[in-house]
């Protein structure tokens, strides 16, 4: 079970996940360019474990595009909600029920095609965020998709910095740096580094095919911002940023999708 649940509780009956993508522009280009990057990558043939499902965003999105889709979440509020709207909409290949991205007793290994993890990492400690390469890369059967959705350290302390004239401070750059979360709500958001998610996914047989940002936090107050028709003139731009590799260490958000080359490894193995 992950060590901060209670946090995690506590932030998700202050504030819900669900219509996240719309509460603004940045944070529905995080869901926008996931969905982008991902093109591809899942068909109807398809078996999709999505770890962090929150109230089924990526399910829906997915539900005509794949044979079978399971959502897991930590927050059981989360599964009545999409198990409910499951239901109303006889939606019969879709279901999900309440989880843990660290421990994923019940599904065997190799047991699906594409595991999609969209939101544990960004509530993971390292030492959990390997339990939770270790838990997807095993029920992920060899050749199949996985995609790790992360906070990126670097741009999103550099987007702080651009809009809070609190930052950058010694504090911050301690618990940021040294300390891989955020200073505000220690222990509860945690983030790391491009290089450092394609180290650990490697350690469990995981090849990265590409590590994209998904937004750019010091572009936020400027994007939510914009009219439509200006945006629409940056959307160009902003479409080159989410697709170079060069980007996504300054990029508020970011996607690794990875393939397993090899069979499962045990937690804290290497090749």
């Amino acid at each position: 079970m992950a060590s901060n649940q209670d946090k995690i509780f506590e932030k998700y009956s202050a504030r819900s996940e669900d219509g996240r993508e719309k509460q603004s522009r940045n944070d529905g280009l995080e869901y926008y360019y996931t969905k982008k990057h991902l093109e591809g990558f899942i068909t109807k043939e398809d078996r999709i474990l999505e770890i962090g499902c929150a109230t089924g965003h990526y399910g829906f999105y997915y539900a005509d595009k794949c044979k079978a889709y399971v959502g897991i979440d930590l927050y059981p509020p989360h599964i009545e909600l999409f198990s409910r709207r499951i239901q109303e909409g006889n939606f019969l290949h879709l279901s999900c029920r309440t989880g843990d991205a660290v421990n994923l007793n019940g599904f065997p290994d190799g047991s699906f095609d594409v595991v999609l993890s969209l939101g544990p990492m960004y509530h993971l400690p390292p030492e959990e965020r390997e339990l939770a390469f270790s838990e997807a890369a095993r029920v992920c059967k060899v050749g199949g998709t996985l995609a790790f959705a992360y906070i990126v350290q670097l741009g999103t302390y550099a987007g702080a910095c651009v809009y809070d004239d609190r930052y950058p401070n010694p504090q911050a750059d301690e618990y940021v740096f040294s300390r891989g979360t955020d200073d505000v709500r220690p222990g509860l958001f945690y983030f790391s580094m491009p290089e450092e998610m394609e180290e650990a996914a490697a350690r469990y047989g995981l090849k990265k095919v590409k590590n994209l940002g998904t937004n750019f936090m010091f572009a936020m107050k400027l994007v939510n911002e914009m009219t439509d028709e200006r945006f629409a003139r940056m959307q160009t731009l902003y479409d080159r940023m989410t697709s170079c590799e060069s980007c996504t260490g300054l990029a508020g958000h970011a996607l690794l999708i990875c393939t397993k080359q090899a069979a499962f490894l045990p937690c804290g193995a290497a090749e």
